[in-house]
């Protein structure tokens, strides 16, 4: 049996990463003929084109998307590995790449992040913040911080703490449309929606009695925080997490409504990659963000 030729999926790895031949041979410290012959060699020995190629570009073939995303966690266990080996209790160094929703990444991740680099300042940390739901493992993270019912998946899950929401509307807003004091009774109202989440508001009532309603109203994003200023202006009810609204419920901009009803659990999780072998870098991340962000 003949054993994979590991460098040349590195190798690979890094051009379809780099987006270019040029960029993974300067990356890597090779030759760019170096690194063209060891894509051609494992071309050769799949039987399958990786790269369509042109003179001013090079694309991922059909068949190279998928194995691209093969040879990146391959490349990612074997660096694991072998900094684990080598000194798995080494001062952290390096960078790390760190994906979490936008308002809870500026208002609780980012100052955390601060107070790490300053006891770790050979580590280095690239924070995407997006809510839109990212492939972890597909884009490269060594882990996200997400706020979710999670479905199933091979990611490794680390449930840190709930996350309450409630219902909240301006004080103006209540006066002029009416307070409702059951969730069927805000069919007739102005719902505000969050564009990432499911636009069916389930609650649960005393007693364990349960209502849905889907939001329909004259504003969506795809940000909590956008529809915070809309709610101050009276134009609506939103659902929204105390993280996003607690300031404005707290000086009387925003009220809860239907206070006596509640949503279905959401709790804030810390995803890795399937993989258990991490730097040292990561382990300390994990570490430090599990313990502050628990609470």
């Amino acid at each position: 049996m003949r054993l994979p030729d590991l460098e040349a999926w590195a190798i690979f790895a890094a051009v379809a990463d780099a987006g270019s031949f040029s960029g993974a041979a300067e990356r890597l410290g090779l030759s760019k003929a170096t690194v063209s012959k060891a894509v051609a060699r494992l071309e050769a020995e799949i039987g399958q084109a990786l790269f369509h190629r042109t003179s001013r570009r090079i694309a991922l073939t059909e068949a190279g998307r998928p194995l691209s995303i093969r040879a990146a966690a391959m490349l990612a266990e074997a660096r694991g590995a072998q900094e684990a080996a080598l000194d798995a209790a080494a001062c952290p160094a390096g960078r790390v790449r760190v994906a979490a929703p936008m308002s809870f990444g500026v208002k609780r991740v980012a100052p955390l992040l601060a107070a790490f680099l300053i006891d770790h300042p050979h580590v280095e940390i690239a924070l995407d913040l997006s809510d839109a739901r990212v492939d972890i493992v597909a884009e490269g993270f060594d882990l996200a911080l997400r706020i979710a019912v999670l479905p199933d998946s091979s990611l490794r899950a680390r449930r840190l703490c709930g996350i309450p929401t409630r219902l909240v509307a301006s004080p103006a807003y209540l006066a002029a449309a009416g307070r409702p004091g059951h969730p069927d009774a805000l069919e007739g109202h102005a719902l505000l929606g969050y564009a990432n989440a499911d636009p069916v508001w389930r609650f649960e009532g005393p007693g364990g009695v349960r209502a849905a309603v889907r939001a329909s109203g004259p504003l969506s994003a795809n940000s909590g925080e956008a529809l915070v200023p809309a709610l101050v202006a009276g134009l609506g009810i939103a659902r929204l997490p105390d993280f996003i609204a607690g300031d404005a419920l707290a000086d009387g901009r925003l009220e809860e409504v239907l206070p006596d009803w509640t949503f279905a659990p959401v709790a804030l999780h810390l995803l890795t990659p399937p993989s258990p072998l991490r730097p040292a870098r990561v382990e300390a991340l994990i570490a430090f963000l599990a313990a502050r962000l628990r609470d």
